[in-house]
């Protein structure tokens, strides 16, 4: 038996080897998609999955890379840390050479060490936790920005909009905590009173408890820094109870269901501060995009998180045109971007692997229910 556990330890270790090393072979690229294809947030992960999925047909259509194909194995974390280690494991044993995502900061952070020990680039597409960068990985990137660039945004917008009272609420998450303490140091430094600050569970249906606790307080404004789901479900019971006070949220509300959720009427008047929609950019690499995504599925992307997937395949792409297809030379080629032009726009890195650059801009939904991008 002595001879058959050494295979099975040699064939183990041959799929843990880094892609860049020695199993990249000579045919293809392998590159992993990590997000939640099923789970609360499933349509934002099978977003990601149709943009790159279409990213990797025209490259591969178009020739490949250096006469490479590129081959393309997702991976379902359901939008759960414990999930996400099993697909983060799957990608290692895959022998992928890079990986783009996930969404959520905590599903990502649950991954980051997995990735980092097997040598492979990790890039997070909506993870925004300030953290996750301040750790020194030097593997790990993100095409999203980080949770004090958009609290610092907010807090700005905030103060522009005239709001003297603001009420902050949160869910907990990793994510939308950290957007709301930073938010809160930014209003505070400004001068504007922050008058309530506390947090609810996400996935309840009923937020009536709290909604009358937070009315109580008699703030300009409401700023909740979760997600899509509780943000349409606190639009329309607040419209319920006839309360009409303005509200505001962070980047992840920036994904239509909002507006299923609440209701149109209810929707109407809610801002967000966000990374642009391809369809706000004049950029030819952003047209470009749009042209290919309306000829595939009839549509235009309703998520900015998928998009910024995108963001991250193209400068995986970019790397591998350049000849970095080694884990540690394509890291060092990422930091010495500035103005890669992507789908969100230019994408640049800076040492710690955060993307550089302010982009950041005010959404309204309009009494049609359509995300309108306001003027700077």
């Amino acid at each position: 038996m002595f001879w058959f556990k050494s295979l099975f330890f040699l064939a183990a270790s041959a799929l843990f080897l880094p892609m860049g090393l020695s199993v990249a072979g000579d045919k293809e690229y392998k590159i992993g998609l990590m997000c939640p294809i099923t789970g609360k947030w499933a349509s934002e992960g099978q977003d990601m999955q149709n943009i790159v999925t279409l990213l990797v047909d025209e490259a591969n259509k178009n020739g490949g890379v250096n006469g490479r194909k590129i081959t393309l194995i997702a991976a379902d974390d359901a939008g759960d840390p414990r999930t996400a280690a099993l697909a983060a494991q799957k990608l290692v044993s895959a022998g992928v050479l890079a990986v783009i995502g996930t969404y959520g900061s905590a599903v990502t952070e649950a991954s980051q060490n997995i990735f980092a020990e097997a040598d492979i680039i990790q890039i997070g597409t909506g993870s925004t936790s300030v953290r996750l960068t301040e750790k020194g990985l030097p593997l790990f990137f993100r095409t999203c920005p980080r949770d004090d660039d958009q609290g610092k945004t907010a807090a700005s917008v905030i103060r522009k909009g005239g709001y003297k009272s603001v009420a902050i609420l949160h869910d907990n998450s990793s994510y939308a905590k950290g957007l709301a303490e930073e938010s809160r140091g930014g209003l505070q430094k400004l001068g504007t009173k922050v008058i309530f600050f506390d947090a609810l569970t996400p996935g309840e249906r009923d937020y009536t408890a709290i909604l009358t606790k937070l009315k109580t307080t008699g703030p300009d404004l409401v700023f909740f820094t979760g997600y899509y789901p509780e943000t349409g479900m606190l639009l329309r019971q607040m419209r319920e109870m006839g309360w009409s006070v303005p509200m505001m949220g962070g980047d992840a509300a920036n994904h239509q269901d909002l507006v299923k959720i609440a209701g149109v009427k209810a929707a109407a008047g809610y801002s967000f501060v966000s990374p642009p929609l391809p369809q706000d950019l004049d950029a030819a690499e952003a047209k470009n995009f749009l042209s290919l995504y309306k000829a595939r599925y009839r549509s235009v992307p309703v998520s900015v998180w998928a998009v910024l997937a995108g963001d991250a395949f193209k400068v995986i792409e970019a790397a591998l045109r350049a000849g970095k297809d080694n884990p540690k030379d394509m890291a060092a080629w990422f930091k010495t971007l500035k103005n890669l032009p992507c789908l969100s726009g230019a994408v640049g890195f800076d040492a710690k692997g955060d993307r550089v650059g302010e982009f950041y801009r005010l959404y309204k939904v309009n009494d049609k229910g359509v995300f309108e991008m306001q003027p700077k």
